[in-house]
């Protein structure tokens, strides 16, 4: 199938033709009919696999084949989640409508609003917005909804989230009733299914690929360890792993400007993007990251949705996301348009809870590892696609990338029994795995020193025993306080107000 058969104008033929498009993918094959026909849409597709272009194709064909804009009015409005993907989002639309007359404009908060009054004083064709600031103009009287005909949500889970929900209930009571619909995203939760259909009518429903599914040329895997060692064990992996480029996800911003600050501390060149960056500046450290002028970028969610970043090699999750969709979101910055690419986490024994909900909604385990020296004391739970014990994998992982051309060589290490290579560099390139050994019944000779024999019961222990802990070292036991036990034993009650805060504010 080409983009001709699915009847799109000369004008936008000629401009895919010019940017290399050949064959149009799985989502835009069913979507661009679909959008073409007037059709209400709800499609799901994978990261990077052109849902834009299945939208803004058809949608530039209907503004051109159908009227024209009046002053403040918009003819169809793309509302997006987050300021980087509007901004994606709004150059898909001036690319691919280069060749028609068309004007389109973007809105988001951060800059100064005069200039976009400005653009919609003579109309839009087509305006790409955050709700916030859509918000704002509309407000002020300087947007007209009265010839709107074709209303988008991309990202739509995040725009009907609990976040945006009072946004959006203000905004599609501002819209006419009888409009087009269209609502793309990666992952549906039936949540969100649930609220989409009461915005969409006799819907076409697309779905590609298994639902809330990663991008299959991406490569993931994880490595344990504990949360206060994760700065030393990225650096200590970027240098092993001879790592050229890579887009590092944290879960804050404070947690973002740290990070940043200690790889520049060890001469690597680094720049964050989160929200407490002006847009500018998120805008100027996405530009030197894409340049490479930049070797790391430290984000946080607010970049998950919206990075298009030509042949990005890796994606490393310094923290696991909040949300479990946003994993996909996240590594999805990788492995675009057909392409492979790696992304590794960094996991600790707190983060347990989120790593099954992403096993889980992507009906997939995560290959894990450890690397020596960097072993978790708290040790991270086995955990599968369904929440059950994970099975010993055997043999190196497949299709182990290649260390780059030029890399230090890695000292090779006997693999012990029962272990496995890791990926990302060779099969020693991150020592070996060794599967948990399953715990059985003590043997006699094996009891907790202190312990009772089978049958009877512990004596109880004097205070200080230290179970054979070494000398100076601290146990610490489940027991109970010395109160608490006062009160379990009637001795003692408890009283309200007993314990005194500090003076002062708190």
């Amino acid at each position: 199938m080409t983009f001709q058969s699915l009847g799109l104008i000369a004008p936008l033929l000629r401009t895919l033709d010019a940017l290399g498009y050949k064959q149009p993918t799985p989502v835009q094959k069913q979507a661009i009919p679909a959008v073409l026909a007037g059709r209400d849409v709800m499609a799901a597709a994978q990261t990077g696999t052109g849902k834009t272009a299945g939208f803004a194709l058809p949608i530039l064909h209907r503004l051109t084949m159908e009227g024209a804009t009046a002053p403040q009015c918009v003819r169809a409005l793309v509302l997006v989640p987050t300021r980087e993907l509007a901004e994606q989002v709004y150059e898909s639309f001036r690319s691919y409508g280069s060749n028609l007359p068309l004007r389109s404009a973007v809105a988001y908060g951060g800059v100064a609003i005069e200039p976009q009054i400005t653009k919609l004083r003579k109309g839009l064709d087509v305006m790409v917005a955050t709700p916030g600031r859509l918000l704002d103009l509309h407000d002020q009287g300087v947007i007209s909804f009265e010839l709107l005909q074709t209303l988008v949500l991309d990202e739509a889970d995040r725009m009907l989230d609990l976040g945006f929900e009072r946004d959006l209930d203000i905004l599609l009571a501002a819209l006419p009733k009888q409009r087009q619909t269209l609502l793309f995203s990666a992952t549906f939760s039936d949540e969100i299914r649930k609220l989409a259909k009461g915005l969409l009518r006799d819907p076409v429903s697309i779905q590609v690929e298994a639902a809330n599914t990663a991008v299959k040329s991406v490569k993931q895997w994880l490595v344990t360890t504990d949360k206060r060692r994760k700065p030393e064990l990225f650096l200590h992996l970027l240098n092993k792993l001879a790592w050229t480029q890579a887009l590092v996800f944290v879960k804050t911003r404070k947690g973002a400007e740290a990070l940043v600050k200690e790889l520049l501390d060890h001469g690597l060149t680094a720049d964050a993007i989160h929200g407490d960056k002006t847009q500018p500046a998120r805008l100027r450290a996405l530009d030197r990251f894409k340049r490479k002028e930049v070797q790391l970028l430290i984000a946080t969610d607010v970049a998950a949705r919206g990075l298009d970043i030509e042949a990005l090699p890796l994606v490393v999750n310094f923290d696991l996301p909040s949300v479990a969709e946003d994993y996909i979101h996240r590594i999805g910055r990788t492995g675009r348009a057909g392409m492979e690419g790696e992304a590794v986490s960094l996991v600790c024994a707190d983060e347990v809870d989120v790593l099954k909900a992403i096993e889980t909604l992507t009906r997939q385990a995560v290959p894990r590892f450890e690397e020596q020296g960097f072993e978790a004391d708290h040790r991270v739970p086995e955990t599968s696609a369904k929440g059950a014990a994970a099975p010993a994998r055997k043999g190196p992982p497949p299709n182990a990338a290649k260390r780059p051309v030029g890399a230090p060589p890695l000292a090779k290490k006997p693999a012990p029994p029962k272990s496995e290579a890791r990926p990302a560099g060779g099969s020693e390139s991150l020592g070996f795995w060794t599967p948990p050994e399953k715990i059985g019944k003590l043997a006699s000779r094996d009891r907790v020193p202190g312990s009772a024999p089978a049958g009877r019961s512990a004596p109880p222990r004097s205070k200080g025993a230290d179970f054979g802990a070494p000398k100076g070292a601290v146990v610490v036991t489940g027991a109970r306080g010395a109160k608490s036990q006062a009160r379990s034993d009637g001795r003692a009650t408890a009283k309200p107000g007993g314990r005194k805060g500090k003076p002062g504010p708190r």
